[in-house]
C-alpha cells in the first residue's frame, strides 16, 4: 500500500496554526490553563521549542503507526530543516521489540507493551533492560489506531457487528454472511449466501494481539484461544497490514481486521460495532471516548495501558490498539538521546496530535497527551 504523503509538511503546518492561535489568545488575555494541565502541546510543535540535534536515528517495529510516524518525520524534518535522519521500518511489533533490544535499533513501536513474562525464551522487560545499559525502558503511547474491521461485500453498504459474531465469525464457527447471527444484527438488510473470506496478519502482529484481547475480553465466551502476536484462527494470511488490506480490497465477500488508516486509504468499508449500547461507527470522537477510560498499569513514566473492552460507554469505539514508543530512560548515547528526545516531544505535543486524525488515527486524551510529554522529559 502507498503511504499517504498527501501533503507532507501537514502537521507543520497544524503546528504552526495552533502556535500563533496560542500566541493570539495571550495577547487577547485569556485566561490561564486549569492547574495541572498541560500548555506546552502547540508551543511544542513550532520551530522556535525545538532543538532540532543533528544525527541519526533507526527504529522498526509496528505497521500499525506506519502511516502516522511517516508523515511526523516529515513534519519534524520540514521544522528542523532536515538536519537529523530518522528512519522507521514497519517490520511488526514483534520484530521492532526484538531489534530493540538486541540494540539494532535505537527505539521500537510496538501495538503491545513490553511483557514481563517470557516471550520466546526472552522476558521482553529483563532484555530492554539489558540494552539500556541497566536501566529501564518506558512504554510511552503516542499513536491511537483504531481497529477496523473492514469487508467486501457487494450492496451491504451498512453492516452491524458485535464482538461474539466477530468471534465467531475470526474463529470459523460462522461461514456465510447470511448466517442467523448476523442477521439478527442487520435487520432489513439483504445479506448473501456466499461463504465468508476471512484474512488475518501472517506476520507477528501488535494488532492481532490488540484484536484477539477484544474478541477474547467481550466475545461471551466464543473466542477460546490466548491473545497473542500470532493468529490462531480461521483464514488466510496476509503480511502486514498492508497485505491484509489488498486482500479485502481484491476478494468479494471477504472480512478483515486492520488500522482505521489502512481502511482509510484502501476505501474499504467498515463495519459499525454493538458493544451492548447500540452500534456506534467508528470515528476519532468514539474512539477517544474509549480510550479515555483505560487505565495506567504501568509506574511512574512507563505509560503502557490496561484499554477497557467491555461495558464502555455508549458511543464509544473499544476495538483499538495503542502504538506505544518503547524508549530507553536512559543508556542510550548522548547525541540520540537528544534526537529521541526532541523528536517525540514532537510528536506527543498537541499539534501534532491533532494532525493525526486526517490520517484515520485518534489523538491522544489530553491527560494522557501531557503525562507522555513529561515523559519524554525525563529521558535521560
Amino acid at each position: 500500500m502507498t503511504m499517504n504523503r498527501r501533503a507532507t509538511t501537514r502537521l507543520a503546518k497544524v503546528a504552526a496554526v495552533l502556535t500563533i492561535g496560542t500566541f493570539g489568545l495571550a495577547a487577547c488575555g485569556s485566561d490561564p490553563a486549569p492547574a495541572g494541565s498541560s500548555t506546552s502541546g502547540a508551543q511544542s510543535s513550532s520551530a522556535s521549542s525545538l532543538a532540532c540535534p543533528a544525527g541519526k536515528l533507526t527504529a522498526e517495529g509496528s505497521s500499525a503507526q506506519a502511516n502516522a510516524i511517516s508523515e511526523v518525520i516529515s513534519g519534524y524534518n520540514a521544522e528542523c530543516g532536515d538536519k537529523a535522519t530518522i528512519e522507521y521500518n514497519p517490520t511488526g511489533s514483534g520484530a521492532g521489540i526484538k531489534a530493540f533490544y538486541n540494540g539494532l535499533v535505537d527505539f521500537a513501536g510496538s501495538d503491545s507493551a513490553l511483557k514481563s513474562q517470557a516471550v520466546d525464551g526472552a522476558v521482553e522487560t529483563d532484555k530492554a533492560k539489558e540494552r539500556c545499559q541497566g536501566n529501564p525502558a518506558w512504554n510511552l503511547p503516542m499513536v491511537v489506531g483504531p481497529i477496523a474491521f473492514a469487508y467486501n461485500v457487494d450492496g451491504v453498504d451498512k453492516l452491524v457487528l458485535n464482538a461474539k459474531v466477530l468471534a465467531e465469525i475470526f474463529s470459523g464457527a460462522i461461514k456465510t454472511w447470511n448466517d442467523p447471527k448476523i442477521a439478527a444484527l442487520n435487520s432489513g438488510v439483504t445479506l448473501p449466501s456466499d461463504t465468508i473470506t476471512v484474512f488475518f496478519r501472517s506476520d507477528e502482529s501488535g494488532t492481532t494481539e490488540n484484536v484477539t484481547k477484544f474478541l477474547k475480553a467481550a466475545g461471551g465466551g466464543a473466542w477460546t484461544h490466548e491473545p497473542a502476536k500470532s493468529w490462531t484462527g480461521t483464514g488466510e494470511g496476509k503480511n502486514k497490514s498492508s497485505g491484509v488490506a489488498e486482500g479485502v480490497t481484491g476478494t468479494k465477500n471477504s472480512i478483515s481486521y486492520m488500522e482505521w488508516s489502512y481502511a482509510k486509504d484502501n476505501n474499504l468499508k467498515i463495519a459499525e460495532l454493538d458493544n451492548g449500547a447500540g452500534p456506534v461507527a467508528l470515528t476519532a470522537d468514539a474512539v477517544a471516548k474509549a480510550v479515555s477510560e483505560a487505565e495506567i498499569k504501568g509506574s511512574g513514566n512507563d505509560l503502557s495501558l490496561n484499554v477497557k473492552y467491555t461495558g464502555t460507554a455508549a458511543g464509544a469505539y473499544p476495538a483499538l490498539l495503542v502504538t506505544y514508543e518503547i524508549v530507553c530512560s536512559a543508556g542510550l548515547e548522548a547525541d540520540k538521546t537528544a534526537i529521541v528526545k526532541d523528536f517525540l516531544g514532537y510528536f506527543a505535543s498537541g499539534g501534532t496530535q491533532s494532525g493525526l486524525e486526517e490520517l484515520g488515527y485518534a489523538p491522544l486524551p489530553e491527560d494522557l497527551r501531557g503525562k507522555v510529554e513529561a515523559a519524554v522529559a525525563a529521558v535521560k
